[in-house]
């Protein structure tokens, strides 16, 4: 899959969010938020920013677990921002109940930290074991019936295992982000993250941005967090045929201690198709760009005008983004 061709490759980068779109330069970071008055918004937030501050955290492999929890702090942070101005002027005059008006008196505003916490721990729990504990099992109950699984030498048992815990996991993905385009919701949360893409390539394009010229580009963006989470599936097939170990809760353990290192993986292969354009990086990117046909979608203008604003506040007067030209 041939790679979009740009003038430039910038470090500039985003991420979707409730009627807004989060745009990180290497200066500042801005959301932009389409308000329910029409409006649009614009808000700085500080990310983490620990690489900046701290050499040797932006050594290779390192730098992608930095990266990632960077990303999750601020995205969820970022998340809540926009949901709470997309919202602003809806008419909340809505009687309380009882029970509303006991959790307000008791807890206010802290109920919402207290239930996004406990969301958290529960969609990591969740994911843990979807991804790493079921697979295993399931290639064991698979094994019973299917006599070429069970071989026993080690080396090609292991093979087969990885193999299945992998694909596994990658059918699992695919059919979640399938369901996620079913809520009305999520889909223009996809909508604007094709309006992130766009805009992006609009600018490495140098071309200058406005709706019309944004419209004209593709929503596939080889850096993208999408082509990032497909890299890390793949990598971590690899990393399970170097995993000598069968057992149904050992394995799944060890898979996911080894998970920075599939998340360090993962950052410097995206790097590396985010910067070079040849039939490797073409190769290594392409499942990622293919997922995009369901995590991105087309934006309408009002969606691209968001965008533009996001990334004309995070764009350096100096440059310093541009990391080809």
């Amino acid at each position: 899959m041939k790679k979009e061709k740009t003038k430039i490759v910038t470090s500039i980068g985003g991420q979707a969010l409730i009627e807004g779109i989060m745009m990180r330069g290497p200066k500042k970071s801005t959301i932009a938020t389409r308000k329910y008055d029409g409006t649009i918004e614009l808000q700085e937030i500080k990310p983490l920013d620990w690489a900046k501050k701290h050499k040797i955290l932006r050594l290779p492999l390192v730098r992608g677990v930095v990266n990632m929890i960077d990303s999750l702090v601020t995205g969820e942070k970022a998340l809540m921002i926009s949901a709470d101005k997309a919202m602003e002027g809806e008419d909340e005059e809505e009687e309380m109940s009882k029970v509303d008006k006991w959790i307000d008196k008791h807890f206010g505003d802290k109920i919402i930290s207290i239930i996004m916490v406990l969301s958290t721990v529960l969609a990591v729990a969740f994911c843990i074991g979807v991804f790493y504990f079921v697979p295993t099992w399931l290639f064991r109950f698979t094994a019973q019936y299917a006599v070429f699984l069970n071989e026993p030498v080690l080396g090609l048992q292991i093979f087969w295992q990885s193999a299945f815990e992998g694909i596994l996991r990658v059918i699992l993905f695919l059919v979640y982000m399938c369901l996620c385009t079913l809520n009305k919701d999520v889909k223009r949360v996809f909508q604007y993250h094709g309006a992130e893409h766009k805009t992006i390539f609009c600018y490495e394009h140098g071309l200058e941005l406005n709706v019309e010229n944004v419209k004209k580009q593709i929503r596939f963006h080889p850096r993208c967090g999408t082509s990032f989470m497909v890299l890390m599936l793949i990598v971590g097939i690899i990393i399970g045929l170097f995993i000598p170990i069968n057992h149904p809760i050992i394995r799944p353990v060890v898979k996911f201690c080894l998970l920075p290192v599939t998340v360090g993986i993962g950052y410097e292969l995206i790097k590396i198709c985010g910067r070079h354009d040849n039939i490797l990086t073409r190769i290594i990117a392409a499942p990622g760009v293919w997922m995009q046909h369901i995590t991105t979608k087309e934006p309408d203008d009002d969606m691209i005008e968001v965008a533009i604003e996001a990334m004309k506040d995070v764009i350096p007067e100096n440059g310093e983004d541009i990391i080809k030209k």
